[in-house]
């Protein structure tokens, strides 16, 4: 591969793109540019105060964008068949990281989850990597249902389980909820029989209720999101929080860099509540914005989808789709008291190596997609 095509931003082949490609990619740098100036507003007071240097987490973040744009640029030049062809050898070795961190004492806990794994000086959460292989093994599964010997189903889907269990472990409900129901869109898209669709949501519903009566503070969570208000120095504090920087924005925000709340009011601001940071600084008119730009990245996400005729690209765009907007959706629904308090970061806002990896990975699959469709349409004129 030429060494140019891995260079961010400075792609000379980008002039040859389909259209739904090329608005792809510039929605997708849009996205990042925008969330590491949220991040930097957000992190400033966080890493003068633990850090003693407010560009702490700006710099770091900086660090994973241009090693997420180099992957990015690496995907959207490599035919999908090669990559479906390594997907499943990368998925493996990432389900094992995850049994790492909850099995053996490699993993690192933060706030009573064990969710990352220092590989040397990296740190690593497993969980995120994994979501664009989940992605491409189960657009492969899928997308060939009716071709797959019966062995191949049942082992495809018993490692489908072992990843969905091994986050569960952790413990990360939140994020076993959205690979669970990412997969499942995917075999929705695919046309699987209702029953098997209807049976997997039952058995999601059960564990994730068996969970709920497991673990004390997710029920505390599930209450509290339903009145923070009774228990605001408690477990509704988070929410109370978010709900007071949200509310302080009012139509216009208070201005970049202004927020209030993240000034140790606000926990975990620059990560799971950074939408709360947001909305206090941009307000009303920000937050409709952002949600413009969510809608318009699943809708041009759904295009790419629509215009595939191969089975399995198809659900692979449906699946990246799927993952980017529904997560977005989750954690603008937890900071605004929609839903209930989670550990998910907002793709390409939040700060973390590993989340931004795999956001920017999905993006790069769409892209991929839409090349290779506007390929083959070429392909059918010429014959």
């Amino acid at each position: 591969m030429n060494l140019r095509l891995l260079i961010p931003f400075f792609d000379p082949t980008v002039k040859d793109w389909s259209l739904t490609a090329r608005l792809m990619r510039w929605l997708t740098f849009l996205w990042i540019a925008i969330g590491i100036l949220v991040l930097f507003s957000a992190s400033y007071y966080h890493g003068e105060i633990e850090k003693k240097d407010g560009f702490f987490y700006f710099n770091r973040q900086i660090f994973y964008i241009i090693i997420s744009l180099v992957i990015f640029n690496a995907t959207v030049h490599t035919p999908l068949r090669r990559i479906l062809k390594i997907a499943p050898w990368f998925l493996l070795i990432t389900l094992a990281l995850l049994w790492l961190t909850v099995l053996t004492g490699m993993g690192q806990n933060t706030m009573g989850a064990t969710r990352w794994i220092a590989l040397g000086p990296i740190q690593i959460q497993p969980s995120e990597l994994i979501k664009p292989l989940l992605v491409l093994q189960g657009a492969k599964l899928f997308g060939k249902w009716e071709q797959h010997p019966m062995k191949v189903k049942a082992t495809w889907l018993g490692i489908f389980v072992l990843v969905l269990f091994a986050i569960l472990r952790q413990p990360n409900l939140s994020t076993t909820s959205l690979c669970g129901l990412g997969l499942w869109s995917i075999a929705f898209a695919a046309g699987l029989p209702l029953r098997y669709l209807a049976g997997t949501a039952a058995g999601g519903a059960m564990v994730a209720g068996i969970s709920l009566m497991m673990h004390s503070y997710q029920r505390a969570r599930m209450l509290s999101f339903i009145d923070p208000w009774a228990d605001r120095q408690g477990n509704g504090f988070q929410l109370v929080q978010s709900l007071l920087a949200i509310g302080s924005g009012g139509l216009w925000g208070n201005g970049f860099g202004l927020s209030q709340q993240k000034l140790d009011y606000l926990p975990i601001q620059d990560t799971d509540f950074i939408f709360s940071v947001f909305a206090e600084e941009f307000g009303l008119v920000g937050s409709v914005l952002l949600a413009i730009l969510v809608m318009s990245y699943g809708t041009l996400g759904l295009l790419i989808a629509s215009r595939s005729h191969h089975p399995v690209h198809q659900l692979i765009a449906v699946g990246s789709t799927s993952f980017i907007v529904i997560q977005s959706l989750f954690n603008i629904g937890v900071a605004t008291g929609m839903l209930p308090t989670t550990g998910l970061p907002l793709p390409m806002f939040s700060y973390g190596g590993s989340s931004m990896v795999a956001s920017v990975i999905q993006s790069a699959l769409l892209i991929r997609v839409a090349r290779e469709s506007a390929a083959a349409k070429v392909m059918r004129m010429r014959v």
